[in-house]
């Protein structure tokens, strides 16, 4: 009797989360958010230079510019699929 108890008691600490899966979501879009406004710093500066000196680089410099924000998108679609 006291080892079935003992089994019950680590198996509902096993099956614990250690934090709920609401907020590790919210951590996961948070992180990916942070991530991407780090990348996006840097290469808004570098695309907005090279557009300054040759305006035919504004395409380019919009889809890099871009391009970390995608990540974001994708965690967000992770997020909804799990």
């Amino acid at each position: 009797m006291i080892g079935t108890l003992t089994n019950l008691g680590l198996i509902a600490q096993a099956e614990a989360a250690a934090i709920p899966p609401s907020a590790a979501a919210a951590l996961a879009v948070g992180l990916a958010a942070l991530g991407a406004g780090i990348a996006e710093s840097s290469i808004g500066a570098a695309s907005m230079g090279a557009i300054a000196e040759d305006e035919s680089l504004f395409g380019t410099g919009l889809i890099f510019t871009v391009l970390p924000e995608t990540l974001v998108i994708l965690a967000l679609v992770t997020i909804f699929l799990v």
